[in-house]
């Protein structure tokens, strides 16, 4: 597409009624009015890091700091977005976007971050998915012939768009490649908010990744804006943070204020929310975290961060929803599926215990494990925010409990994160963002975990459970083992013929260099 107004496409756009100018013309009037503030506040986090790095901790404000002591509640719902108990997500891939809108969950979150490797053919495609989805027209015939529609009864579907730090380099902007965000939230916006309202429901968004209240604010005056520029109602577009940095859990209650007119609740983002918490704090050795399997929802620092979450959001009138359980059923393996639904059940029950109006799953099948719990603990109620947990009292030191995990960094977690970590980035570099791997669905976010585990072991020199020490050379052999291993299980022709070569020089990259990439998927979509 050729240079419009200072509009340009850098390359073949694969679906142009995606892409129309008037769109792209929407999209780049919002990157023009916000771009800078984005930039600003990326530099904000900036600085926030290097205080950390020098030793400053996070602090709860005061209850009656700001807007804390006041008795507001955000503005109320619409009616499909008062019963959450149970949301499936996940890409907005053309056949999972089927199977998921009709398995029966309240919810449908179309990932276009963690879920999705943002090719350009992906990211288009899946607004199209998403449009197609919207206006009932969505199909899909698989290469067995079976074919795949819509069920009279479908989920809510809401959108995941790319977190801030994230650009779409396709298309630029007065020769500057445009913010992501407002990339994929523009293009859903403009193409469907109108045909949702047709339909009785709205244009219904998650927020990923939000570290400060400042940062909800921009995206409150991003909705402010885009509804002016459509014609929409005030309030119209409703939004979920999924509250998944430890910075955030400080300002849960400032960014429900920024985002009240527009907010449709928090969701507790367990896996990312671990990551930021390596990432944040990942200069001292006293926020070293054993391995990724001993860090459950039931250690005192997520507990302290859930527990909060629950009450900041049920004070204020805002659904809170519990955390993914990402495991995959798998038929060849009855006794290992029987262990996993144990633990998920558990999980649910305690979510739903703790006072949570709903909760995630990652697969289909699990939608009815979950639907069995909050059905009992809910019964004819559509939620639970009458339960202000008024019991709940956190504390700054209970949010960073973290040197009271319990637990090891063991030889075979070291594995488990170069593992995954490894092949995940591989499945990401041939456009494949949500990965099965070991009866997990893998994303970003577990893989940031992986890489950011090693890197802090590393860093820190922790000792392993059998009395090593982590190094690089420790961790760079472990690689070799590991893909030898692969190498193995898959065969000389799809490893070779992969892309495992490119995701062991990013995973090494991310997780040895001196310094701490902040997000592996930076330098990944230079290699994407």
């Amino acid at each position: 597409m050729a240079a419009d107004d200072g509009i340009s496409i850098t390359t073949k756009s694969p679906d142009p009624g995606i892409t129309s100018p008037e769109a792209l013309a929407f999209v780049a009037a919002l990157q023009r009015a916000f771009d800078g503030r984005r930039r600003a506040l990326l530099g904000e986090r900036a600085v926030r890091q290097d205080r950390l790095d020098r030793g400053e901790l996070p602090n709860l404000p005061s209850p009656d700091a700001g807007h804390r002591a006041e008795a507001w509640t955000v503005a109320p719902v619409p009616k499909d977005l008062v019963d959450r108990r149970v949301e499936i997500t996940g890409p907005p891939d053309r056949k999972m976007l089927i199977n998921a809108l009709n398995s029966g969950a309240r919810v449908f979150m179309a990932d276009f971050e963690d879920a999705l490797s943002p090719t350009w053919d992906n990211v288009v495609a899946g607004q199209r998915n998403v449009h197609d989805a919207v206006r009932r027209t969505i199909a899909f015939e698989g290469p067995d012939g079976r074919r795949y529609e819509l069920h009279d009864d479908v989920a809510t579907l809401m959108v995941r768009p790319r977190g801030w730090h994230l650009v779409e380099r396709h298309l630029l902007v007065d020769g500057a490649p445009v913010s992501a965000s407002l990339f994929d939230f523009g293009l859903a916006l403009f193409h469907n908010a109108r045909a949702l309202l047709d339909t009785g429901s709205g244009p219904y968004f998650y927020l990923p990744k939000l570290e400060s209240a400042p940062e909800a604010a921009l995206w409150n005056d991003v909705f402010l804006a885009a509804q002016d520029a459509l014609g929409l109602a005030p309030g119209t577009i409703k939004a979920t943070v999924l509250l998944e940095t430890v910075l955030a859990a400080f300002e849960m209650d400032e960014i429900l204020y920024e985002l009240r007119e527009h907010s449709a609740g928090m969701n507790a983002g367990r896996w990312d929310y671990i990551f930021s918490v390596v990432k944040k704090f990942r200069a001292r050795p006293d926020f070293v975290l054993p391995d990724r399997s001993a860090v459950s929802m039931t250690v005192p620092f997520m507990r302290a961060y859930t527990e909060l979450l629950v009450r900041s959001c049920h004070r204020r009138g805002a659904h809170a929803i519990g955390g993914m359980a990402a495991f995959i059923p798998n038929r060849r393996d009855p006794e290992a599926t029987a262990a996993a639904l144990a633990k998920v059940r558990d999980d649910k029950l305690r979510e739903s215990g703790d006072g949570f109006d709903g909760t995630w799953v990652a697969h289909p099948d699990l939608v009815p494990v979950a639907l069995d719990i909050f059905d009992t603990a809910l019964g004819e109620r559509p939620h639970q925010l009458e339960r202000r947990r008024d019991d709940v009292d956190v504390t700054d030191a209970d949010l960073l409990a973290v040197a009271r995990t319990g637990g090891a960094v063991t030889d075979q977690g070291v594995r488990a994160n170069v593992s995954v970590g490894i092949r995940y980035i591989e499945s990401w570099l041939r456009g494949t963002g949500a990965a099965a791997l070991d009866n997990l669905m893998e994303d970003a976010a577990t893989a940031e975990i992986s890489r950011a585990q090693i890197w802090q072991w590393q860093r820190h020199g922790v000792p392993l459970d059998d009395g090593r020490t982590v190094t690089a050379a420790l961790v760079r052999a472990v690689m070799d083992e590991e893909l030898a291993r692969l190498r193995g299980v898959l065969g000389p022709e799809r490893f070779d013929g992969g892309r495992f070569a490119d995701a062991r020089r990013l995973f090494e990259q991310v997780a040895l260099d001196s310094s701490f990439p902040e997000f592996l998927t930076l330098p990944a979509y230079d290699v994407l």
